[in-house]
């Protein structure tokens, strides 16, 4: 029976949204989103500009407040108000499209002080897992360099390297590459695609289709705040059900 439990446990969504909505003032961004999300699985958002999909990804760590509905995290209903979000906030890194470092502190000491602040971590502790993040994101030879002397990419990757730090169980992207030159994107994308084959849970807000094609288990396409259609990246984008998702497919997909 233990196995059993175990199993069930397991098989449980490690995100379950259901019934969510949100409006700024008049305006509904949100009208009923119910999504599950499974423990390891990279979800990929898309749609077009307004259609909710990073209003949806702030509300998960409630960046921004639902109007209605729940979010169940790991179990925990993170809407009800006795919620601690900051402790919900360190089992679900966030990455957005701009990087927001400290521009006087090196890469070493942007990636340190979150740990050392909301996980109580020692100096040398925070220092020696930032050099381990920030080697994994590739820029094990830049811990001392400053925001400033670092190109858009590599501040990003200092940026996915900080909230790795803090050991999540989950990680939202929103539009990480949206704000980089072209040439700076492959780097960021290619962390991304590692993180993803090491079996962290993903929920990446993006237009990169050659990203959701290639890395996501499930493509999720929003269109005025409600989800138009989902499935695998082959049913999406080969066999889209939704004239809506054909039509955002072609005229995205003919700039790739």
């Amino acid at each position: 029976m233990p196995n059993n439990v175990a199993a069930s446990a397991a098989e449980e969504p490690i995100i379950r949204i259901v019934d969510l909505h949100k409006s700024f003032g008049e305006t509904d961004v949100l009208k009923g989103i119910s999504l599950d999300i499974k423990r390891g699985e990279v979800v990929v958002v898309l749609g077009p500009s307004g259609s909710g999909k990073s209003t949806m990804l702030r509300c998960l760590n409630r960046l921004e407040e639902p109007t209605a509905g729940q979010i169940i995290f790991e179990g925990e209903d993170i809407t009800q108000p006795k919620t601690n979000i900051n402790k919900v906030r360190e089992r679900m890194g966030m990455v957005f499209q701009q990087f927001n470092l400290f521009p006087h502190l090196d890469a070493l000491h942007n990636v340190m002080l979150a740990q050392q602040k909301v996980l109580g971590r020692s100096k040398d502790e925070a220092a020696k897992v930032a050099r381990v993040q920030l080697e994994r994101v590739g820029l094990g030879d830049r811990t001392d360099y400053f925001p400033g002397e670092l190109s858009g990419g590599q501040q990003q990757r200092v940026a996915i390297a900080r909230a790795l730090a803090m050991d999540p169980h989950v990680m939202l992207f929103d539009e990480a590459t949206s704000a980089l030159d072209p040439e700076l994107v492959r780097g960021v994308l290619d962390v991304m695609r590692e993180l993803a084959q090491g079996g962290m849970t993903m929920v990446v807000v993006t237009h990169e289709m050659g990203f959701a094609r290639d890395v996501a288990d499930r493509v999720v396409f929003m269109e005025g705040g409600v989800v138009v259609e989902q499935g695998t990246p082959e049913q999406v984008f080969e066999h889209p059900k939704s004239e809506r998702t054909r039509a955002f497919i072609g005229e995205v997909g003919g700039k790739e």
